[in-house]
């Protein structure tokens, strides 16, 4: 059993501060719910930082790396290597990461979770010990700026797709097919080789997905793990949240086997071409702020995504109201 005792007496949405958000919003110069998605997105943001003065300049982007040994099953294009690769090209500055955070200012920081170290085959046994997937989440807990204003989720490890896909499918139900898609670009006969695992895999800890440590530390992974301590850390110190694409928006859903409302805080920035997500996005009851067809992960949808969260508060904080800039409001 894992040792974490997490708080489920999470803070909650403002509701009262939702209600003057969009007495505001009603106030301002255009015509009602005109700016649609967008008013939501203030208000939503004016309930979970409990002001109506919203803020986003503080935007920390975090990128979660961790490495998988079901890739021994041959379910990615690609060796795990390329995960150290990539945090190298994170940490040099050339990954699309880098050129998004400076067009759309966030600070960006990678955490590598034992890269060395992959996790076990979960085709053959758990995924990590207890205490490795505690230690994983707690390292995401750890990871969350206190002062932080908004939350950008990311990821990288080769073959998180597959344990992205394992985890919808505990969680969430239905058969391998709907969760299972090509990642990083595998041929259909490895598509179906890959579906044919995460079944297995799912069958195979059945029984063990009493909470989202258990999903995750049976068919899950240490930046899964970390991905879903970030999340919970964020909602104990309500700081909004961006998800970024499929891996990351498993992960989170494991929370709700601790809280049905545990995602409240967060929502989707974008919907990834990987058919799961869009799947999964809709089980959570979810609507993504980007509909792009990225499939690159590495928090690269949710990072534009929060271009997308700053224009609402432009709006909302900046706009004359119909009195102060003495224009007639409809009869």
């Amino acid at each position: 059993m894992h040792s974490l005792k997490l708080e489920k007496n999470l803070p909650a949405f403002d509701r009262t501060m939702e209600a003057a958000a969009r007495a505001r919003l009603d106030q301002l110069t255009k015509p009602q719910g005109s700016l649609a998605r967008l008013e939501d997105i203030a208000a939503w943001l004016c309930g979970w930082q409990k002001t109506l003065k919203p803020r986003t300049e503080n935007a920390h982007t975090l990128i979660f790396a961790g490495n998988h040994g079901v890739v021994k099953q041959g379910v990615s294009a690609y060796p795990s290597e390329v995960t150290a690769q990539m945090v190298g090209n994170f940490a040099a500055g050339g990954a699309a990461i880098n050129q998004l955070c400076k067009a759309i200012p966030s600070h960006l920081r990678v955490i590598s979770l034992s890269l060395e170290n992959p996790t076990q085959d979960f085709t053959q046994g758990p995924a990590m010990s207890a205490e490795e997937c505690a230690a994983a989440f707690q390292a995401g807990m750890d990871a969350v700026p206190e002062d932080a204003d908004i939350l950008v989720l990311g990821e990288m490890g080769i073959g998180n797709t597959t344990a992205a896909a394992a985890c919808a499918h505990a969680v969430a139900g239905g058969n391998p097919e709907n969760w299972v898609g090509a990642g990083t670009g595998v041929n259909p006969e490895a598509l179906r080789h890959k579906r044919e695992v995460v079944g297995k895999a799912v069958q195979l800890h059945q029984g063990n997905y009493g909470d989202a440590l258990s999903v995750l530390q049976h068919v899950g992974g240490r930046e899964l793990a970390a991905l879903a301590g970030a999340v919970w850390r964020a909602r104990e110190l309500s700081i909004p949240v961006i998800l970024d694409g499929y891996v990351v928006t498993a992960a989170a859903a494991a929370l709700v086997l601790f809280a049905p409302d545990a995602l409240d805080h967060c929502i989707a920035g974008h919907v990834s071409a990987e058919p799961g997500h869009r799947r999964l996005l809709e089980w959570l009851g979810m609507k993504p702020v980007l509909d792009l067809g990225m499939r690159l992960g590495e928090a690269s949808g949710a990072q534009v995504a929060l271009a997308v969260v700053r224009a609402s508060v432009a709006a909302f904080t900046h706009m004359a109201t119909f009195e102060e800039a003495m224009v007639a409001n409809k009869g």
